[in-house]
């Protein structure tokens, strides 16, 4: 059974009057570098949580962007349901459902309701898969925007996430519009705010655009499936099986043990999931993910984040994302859906894990 204690870290954020806090779970493969098993222990936790909750040919599960994507993923391969997420991204010939999280650092969020539609057919459970309830404002405003564009649909709503901080009147909200809570670890914020406040954001900040000698190869592997649009957990499970074990019979060929598996920003199951595969061959791995969310970084051994990199995101070279905590390994394997791996964002990305003194990567662009 897992404990506040266990999982939760409390950082400062930049750039936010809302909330001067951040909660960080170290065993999510977010923001801390974590090992892969560890990771998909908690989500199997949370999987088992809800298993028999709900009839799997008639659910969707929507992970939230950025950091619950992994989460929902991982729920819809266990649990053989429907899936996608929330984006922030462009997608071709998209239309949006759109709602806003108030205390985020990206307000907006959007579903694509293309295929949404044909769901809203079959589906009479929808599940949404956050990281972290509070308030649960943005999970209403979903639910209000699906009622809104399917009103002759009688559709049940349940919210299943890793932490839950929310308060009675946010529980009655949610009573009030007949959506079902589940939860792993029970949280209280009251005390969050002033343990923020008592850090000193004196750790290593950089920005780098070059990276220096090493070794880069790039790599285009076909058979992605795009949860921003639909897919689910079968489809989902049998594409990351088969990105991992190509990239696994790489990997062997080198013989290298301490081994970094990063993931981009949305795309963070792919990295996790591959990890895994690694660290069953018995390699030592950790993974974690660049993100938009700007947190300051201190000295302070007991705070969760003590390096920063600023770089320029490899879906949009005018948009700003980070990456903490890097550390030099043997060898560093990038996988991104973004598609164009020639970009700016791409530049200071292998600029960031080279300064960390890493001189073999690779970067693997995961295509449809």
């Amino acid at each position: 059974m897992y404990k506040e204690k266990d999982i939760v870290m409390i950082a400062k954020r930049e750039n936010n009057n809302a909330r001067n806090y951040l909660v960080v779970n170290r065993l999510q493969a977010k923001h801390i570098p974590t090992v892969p098993s560890e990771a998909i222990g908690m989500f199997d936790s949370l999987a088992q949580l809800i298993k028999g909750k709900f009839d799997p040919q008639k659910t969707l599960i929507i992970g939230f962007a950025e950091t619950a994507t992994a989460i929902g993923s991982h729920l819809a391969v266990r649990l053989g349901t429907a899936y996608m997420q929330t984006t922030r991204e462009d997608i071709d010939g998209a239309e949006y459902l759109y709602f806003t999280e108030s205390h985020s650092h990206a307000v907006e969020q959007r579903l694509v309701k293309n295929e949404l539609s044909s769901v809203a057919e079959f589906a009479d459970n929808i599940v949404f898969a956050e990281d972290e309830l509070t308030t649960g404002n943005t999970i209403l405003k979903a639910v209000g925007a699906i009622k809104s564009a399917y009103p002759e649909k009688r559709l049940h709503f349940s919210a299943v996430s890793i932490l839950n901080g929310m308060e009675k009147d946010a529980l009655d909200r949610f009573s009030e519009n007949g959506v079902d809570v589940y939860f792993l670890v029970k949280t209280n914020h009251s005390k969050y705010p002033e343990t923020a406040s008592r850090y000193n954001c004196d750790g290593t900040y950089n920005e780098v655009m070059h990276y220096n000698n090493c070794r880069i190869n790039s790599h285009i592997l076909n058979g992605a499936v795009n949860p921003r649009i639909m897919t689910d957990g079968r489809a989902l499970c049998g594409a990351c099986e088969k990105l991992a074990e190509k990239i696994c019979s790489g990997v062997e060929k080198d013989n290298m043990k301490k081994i970094l598996v990063l993931g981009t920003e949305e795309c963070m199951y792919p990295a996790i999931f591959t990890g895994m595969e690694l660290e069953k061959r018995g390699y030592d791995v950790r993974t974690h993910s660049t993100t938009r969310s700007p947190i300051a970084v201190s000295c302070d051994e007991d705070y969760p984040l003590h390096k920063r990199y600023k770089l320029k995101s490899l879906y949009d070279d005018e948009r700003t994302t980070f990456i903490y905590d890097l550390d030099k390994y043997d060898r560093v394997i990038v996988i991104t859906d973004a598609e164009n791996t020639n970009s700016g964002g791409t530049e200071s990305l292998l600029a960031a894990i080279s300064h960390a003194g890493n001189d073999c990567i690779d970067i693997v662009r995961w295509k449809n």
